[in-house]
């Protein structure tokens, strides 16, 4: 059995926090892994687990690597999406990746929470059997409240033990629609979760979309190989149909097979839902970080830098990051993408980055900026090295904190210590190293007229950037 890890989701709703380039699937929102480490922990200790693949965009390969490799996951691939297509494309991906068309895939979304694993691996271990079998098997929620956020299935006729065929797949529901489903017993939230093998879904998805399967098939034909990361041919895959497994696949056949679920599953789609799994004080407030509250109750509070400090609040989401600060009421948290869609027309930064932005080398932290100056914080991993590059606008103080730098300016190359410093005049080929076995810590000091990281011409990257 083949895990396959889906990332592709921006994770919107939990802006501040989550955002474009940093969505919620990387954080550690509820354990002290993030989200796609906890996907893949949680399996831990089932029998017969190949290597995962992970599908994620491209913009995220350097994240997911990364994390994969903290946690000593070793994937079979990484699937770089050029661009969002859905779900059902992304695991014909992986499908058309698989060794054998008899391997069963267990498809998993990255940004789930599982509270009780033992029922979880019980309900895996079911699905295998009968996805063994020729089944397409989707994971029913048991349904703990008439919720209008999920999709629900409809269960048909008894499989066998607890297994259930799928009658039909429903839209999210009204209040009153979702009261009668769950009165009924007969359906169950839609998880999103699957599990079949990469044959019988290739073929389901050859009968009911083969024009999707094809694109995929071409586009997997011209991807590029470089270490585990599948680049697909951008060009080929635009070609491809956008749909969800449900839509292009689930819907349709007739071997779809529903196991209930009971294990705590939260899919963590908002900050209420956040709140619904995080730990709480006597007074139902969740709270993270440097926090203090005075009369204050059933609040999410997070404090990523600053003291946050609330008085006489009740059912209120308040989120502190460096660069924002967000107060909603818990009911309304759902319309926080309506403030990510203004940023986004704005051409606000804060939709998409955070003040610290990683990269393959380590990461860096925009501590001040004005017209012509900007001031980071670089932080460069033991071997790592930046790009060979140039600067058309700009010119750069570096001063080492800690470590050592080695520097290439022009044609000189220097070793640079702590309290040690250089300068990059505007338009001078330049690199940074970090030779050392710890952290390299700079602080870049930028002047000219314009900042923008657009500003960099490479020569050379050993990451394959362009």
């Amino acid at each position: 059995m083949i895990p396959v890890i889906l990332s592709g989701g921006s994770g919107t709703r939990l802006w501040p926090l989550s955002r474009g380039q940093y969505p919620k699937q990387f954080l550690p929102l509820v354990s002290k892994h993030t989200m796609v480490q906890d996907t893949l922990r949680r399996l831990d200790g089932l029998a017969g687990l190949q290597a995962p693949i992970a599908v994620c965009n491209e913009d995220h390969r350097f994240i997911m690597a990364e994390q994969l490799r903290q946690i000593d996951a070793h994937p079979a691939a990484i699937i770089l999406e050029p661009i969002g297509k859905n779900t059902a494309p992304a695991v014909a991906m992986a499908a058309l990746t698989a060794i054998s068309e008899n391997d069963v895939l267990l498809v998993l979304p990255a940004d789930h929470v599982i509270a009780d694993t033992d029922a979880f691996h019980k309900a895996i271990v079911q699905a295998k059997h009968i996805a063994e079998r020729g089944f397409l098997v989707t994971f029913g929620i048991v349904p703990t409240e008439p919720q209008t956020g999920y999709g629900y299935i409809k269960s048909g006729a008894l499989l066998d033990n607890s297994a259930l065929k799928v009658a039909a797949f429903v839209e999210k529901p009204d209040k009153e629609t979702a009261i009668r489903y769950v009165q009924s017993g007969d359906y169950f939230w839609n998880s999103g979760m699957f599990a079949f093998t990469a044959g019988t879904f290739l073929r389901e998805l050859e009968k009911f979309n083969p024009k999707m399967l094809a694109a995929c098939k071409q586009a997997l034909a011209g991807a590029k190989t470089d270490l585990d990361f599948v680049r697909l041919d951008k060009d080929l895959f635009s070609a491809c149909p956008a749909d969800s497994i449900d839509y292009a696949v689930m819907e349709k056949t007739d071997k779809a097979v529903v196991i209930p679920l009971d294990a705590g599953w939260n899919d963590v789609g908002s900050w209420s839902a956040l709140w619904d799994v995080t730990g709480k004080d006597d007074a139902g407030n969740a709270i993270c970080g440097d926090v203090f509250t005075v009369d204050s109750s059933n609040s999410f509070i997070y404090s990523e830098n600053k003291l946050v400090a609330v008085i006489g609040v009740h059912d209120l989401v308040v989120v502190e990051t460096s660069d924002a600060v967000m107060v909603a009421s818990k009911d309304r948290v759902q319309e926080v993408k309506q403030i990510v869609d203004q940023l986004k027309k704005l051409g606000r930064s804060e939709a998409q980055t955070h003040r610290k932005v990683y990269r393959p080398w380590g990461h860096y932290d925009s501590v001040d900026s004005g017209d012509r100056h900007q001031t980071k914080r670089i932080v460069v991993k033991p071997g790592a090295k930046l790009s060979l590059q140039k600067h058309h606008h700009r010119a750069e103080h570096w001063v080492v904190v800690k470590g050592t730098a080695l520097v290439s300016k022009g044609d000189e190359q220097m070793l640079i210590t702590e309290n040690e410093s250089t300068y990059i005049p505007l338009g001078v080929i330049h690199s940074l190293e970090n030779p050392g076995v710890i952290p390299l810590e700079i602080v870049e000091v930028q002047s000219g007229s314009y900042l923008g990281e657009d500003d960099i011409v490479r020569f050379d990257d050993q990451y394959g950037r362009v």
